[in-house]
């Protein structure tokens, strides 16, 4: 007899793949939700032993309730992601704040035990008045100084804690810093592809930012343990280690990759330069918002009350180019060792 079923929103993106893996090698019975059964492609997902799928989209009432009936668990994953900044805020914020309500509705309405919200480090990290503070889960970011995406994630998670109250649906939240690591399919996140573009040398020069992150293994890994774990009820969770400067990403990538021909930048981007290409380019706006905003965080509770374990940074960078390229994701490179430049 298995360990219940979950119900994982998102079935076909990065991480909720991941933890679909997770739960089904750790004796759990799984169903997905995706947004369309006729057209997503949830072939990479196969191997993972007979998993369940069902529609509901974060925009849409339809289909919630259907998916959640049946199950014990959900983990609720799905959420917009912008690669550049979106023209209007509420095309971020509404599908995550609305589809959060109706996921944890459908839960509460079909008596499931337990929800796990993934939320993220900006829901946290963006109070520069907090500088220089190491941020916990105590700790909640300013909504006057977040992007859209940061808005989303407060305002989704937020919304979660408010249900629950009302609703008696015990919640827990993960908050992961940038997620990196290998795929089930060549389809990745976001946070992946500035690996790729480093090895590619579509990045001339370095943002100067500095970004905390987390391991898409052990993000799986957290999600489990949080709905296993009794005492993790009611309670936030950081999910992320120490921050690296992209520029120190780089670095790595040219040590590890130079020898092999890939050719990636160590020039530094001006903060400036940034700010001045904001107005006219979204994803510019979109680097430029996270400017000075400090992801020094602990991951202490997490480790304490879960018993979660985290690779080192550089394993997660390593394995993540090694991905890419036994993918095809990266092609090849063209260049000699010695061709290669800084």
């Amino acid at each position: 007899m298995g360990k219940g079923k979950v119900l994982v929103t998102g079935a076909t993106g990065f991480v909720a793949g991941h933890c679909i893996r997770e739960l089904a090698e750790n004796g759990y019975q799984v169903r997905g939700t995706v947004r369309s059964l006729e057209k997503s492609d949830v072939s990479h997902l196969g191997a993972l032993g007979e998993l369940e799928f069902a529609q509901a989209r974060l925009d849409s009432d339809d289909g919630w309730d259907e998916a959640a009936r049946g199950c014990d668990y959900l983990l609720h994953v799905a959420s917009p992601i912008p690669f550049t900044a979106p023209k209007r805020e509420d095309d971020v914020i509404r599908p995550a704040v609305d589809g959060t309500l109706r996921a944890l509705r459908a839960a509460a309405g079909a008596g499931i035990r337990r929800a796990v919200l993934t939320s993220s480090l900006d829901a946290i990290c963006h109070d520069h008045a907090a500088a220089g503070h190491v941020r916990t889960e105590e700790d909640w970011s300013d909504l006057a100084q977040c992007s859209a995406y940061a808005k989303s994630k407060v305002l989704a998670e937020r919304a979660a804690w408010d249900l629950s109250a009302a609703r008696g649906l015990e919640v827990v939240t993960l908050m992961p810093g940038a997620v990196l690591g290998p795929a089930l399919t060549s389809k990745r996140g976001s946070s992946t592809d500035v690996i790729r573009r480093m090895l590619a040398r579509e990045m001339p020069a370095i943002p100067p930012l500095s970004l905390a992150y987390t391991d898409v293994r052990d993000l799986a890994a957290a999600h489990r343990l949080a709905l296993e774990v009794p005492a993790a009820a009611g309670n936030r969770y950081i999910c992320a280690g120490d921050p690296m400067p992209l520029s120190g990403i780089a670095k790595l990538l040219a040590e590890e990759y130079g020898p092999r021909g890939y050719r990636v930048s160590l020039r530094t981007l001006p903060a400036w330069v940034l700010r001045a290409a904001a107005p006219f380019s979204g994803e510019a706006r979109l680097a430029a918002d996270m400017l000075g905003t400090t992801q020094q965080v602990s991951s202490g509770k997490a480790e304490r009350e879960l018993g979660w374990v985290r690779r080192p940074a550089r394993e997660t960078v390593i394995d993540t180019a090694e991905d890419l390229i036994a993918k095809g994701v990266l092609a090849p490179p063209r260049h000699r060792r010695e061709d290669a430049v800084a």
